[in-house]
């Protein structure tokens, strides 16, 4: 098995991952982060073997339905809604012909808009001047233990910003485009800013919702995260995201929340 990515293709739908995509609650189960960008890759692929229409991914929500074991998949990719400036895309994971992950992209026409653009965060420091901080220490599992975690400042409980890359391709012998490569990244929100110790509480997101109002560029994620629990075992993970050239869009997760 190639050690420098997190899946190993099987055929043109079947995806097998490698221990690189090892979970942090589950050694044993998948990290949702680089199957999250898995996704995109599969949407890309079946979007690039029909004419170019113009339209870009601007929104994309993944529900995650069941267990992630860390064995082979399946993606179904399909168009739920067609249009010229407006489709809706779905694509479904399974595994062992159980769906474990319903995920859904609007993609919105593109045209030039530069005239009025604006609004968002201030850019980040950039990830060349920070040091790289041992995640690994926090959590367990081979996905965390293959990044490059990069805070702005030290992290606080709830609150971190902190720049992510990782030096393995998503894909063993497929180019992923950056947007995939960079969703790949953005599910490691949830464990940058930790509220409670995960050895005490458990707090995993069922969801990852990705606005974007811009097409990342470059190798790096960066991730401006709150987290926000409440009083009856619920949380929101918030994040603005950012690549190097400032903030890109927003991620949301909800989480369950509860004492192991």
């Amino acid at each position: 098995m190639n050690t420098g990515s997190y899946y190993e293709p099987i055929d043109e739908h079947r995806y097998k991952p490698t221990a690189h995509a090892g979970g942090a609650w589950d050694t044993d189960e998948q990290h949702f982060s680089p199957l999250g960008g898995l996704i995109v890759h599969a949407i890309d692929r079946q979007l690039a073997a029909r004419p170019d229409n113009g339209l870009v991914l601007s929104r994309i929500s993944f529900d995650i339905l069941g267990r992630l074991a860390l064995d082979e998949c399946e993606i179904r990719v399909e168009t739920l809604r067609p249009g010229r400036t407006i489709e809706l895309v779905e694509a479904v994971v399974l595994m062992a012909d159980r769906p474990v992950v319903r995920a859904r992209a609007w993609l919105l026409a593109s045209g030039d808009t530069s005239a009025v653009a604006g609004g968002g965060a201030d850019k980040l420091t950039p990830p060349e001047e920070l040091a790289t901080w041992p995640m690994a220490s926090v959590w367990p599992g081979g996905y965390i233990a293959s990044l490059d975690v990069r805070p702005v400042s030290p992290p606080q409980p709830g609150r971190t910003t902190a720049w992510i890359s990782t030096a393995l391709d998503l894909v063993a012998g497929q180019t992923a485009s950056p947007l995939a490569s960079y969703i790949a990244l953005v599910d490691t929100a949830n464990g940058i800013a930790v509220r409670q110790p995960p050895t005490a509480w458990m707090f995993p997101n069922v969801d990852l919702t990705v606005h974007l109002h811009r097409r990342p560029e470059g190798g790096w994620t960066g991730l401006d995260t709150t987290v926000t629990f409440g009083p009856t075992g619920q949380g929101v993970t918030s994040t603005v995201l950012h690549d190097v050239r400032g903030p890109v869009g927003h991620a949301q997760q909800i989480l369950t929340v509860r004492p192991l």
